[in-house]
């Protein structure tokens, strides 16, 4: 229960907290990630993303690194900084807030482009928004940077989890 009042304790932060996580776990396991890098790729992934997932546990959330393009494995510096994926409760299919909300709140905080639904099938929601450094994917149980992390994403994350995600632990 320890997580539960951690995280109720600090919900503003609760995303930049955890990108802090992974970036510190990235760092401290540079040597080891370039090791394996050069051995096998494959191999790399897993242990990337079995950081992820062991960062990720401390907050509830799973957390997956994506590399669209498969050479940017080997950038190593860019492990943690973009294309990052959190799925908080993938079943659930609706927004506990009204989507306009959600996409308000992007217009607002970020470098928006266009905010757009997606995703609407089968009784589920979703909103895509397009930045000038890439797109969020923002689904009622996860969200997919598809960008470099600055400091509006990350303040817009962690709206996300206080008022989406973790919604909630609020009462």
């Amino acid at each position: 229960m320890e997580w539960f009042t951690d995280i109720h304790a600090n919900l503003q932060a609760t995303f930049s907290r955890l990108h802090d996580d992974l970036l510190n776990n990235f760092m401290h396991n540079e040597q080891l990630l370039k090791s394996i890098l050069a051995k096998s790729p494959s191999l790399a992934f897993a242990k990337i993303n079995e950081l992820c997932l062991f960062v990720g546990s401390r907050y509830k959330v799973e957390v997956r690194l994506q590399f669209p393009q498969h050479q940017k494995i080997f950038d190593t510096e860019s492990y943690g900084t973009e294309n990052i994926g959190l799925i908080i409760n993938k079943f659930r299919k609706t927004f506990p807030i009204p989507r306009e909300q959600i996409k308000s709140q992007a217009i607002e905080v970020l470098d928006t482009v266009r905010v757009q639904d997606a995703y609407m099938y089968e009784g589920k929601e979703g909103v895509r928004i397009i930045t000038k450094i890439g797109r969020l994917e923002v689904l009622p149980g996860s969200v997919h940077l598809w960008c470099r992390i600055d400091q509006r994403v990350k303040s817009y994350v962690d709206w996300l989890m206080e008022m989406v995600y973790y919604q909630d632990l609020k009462n």
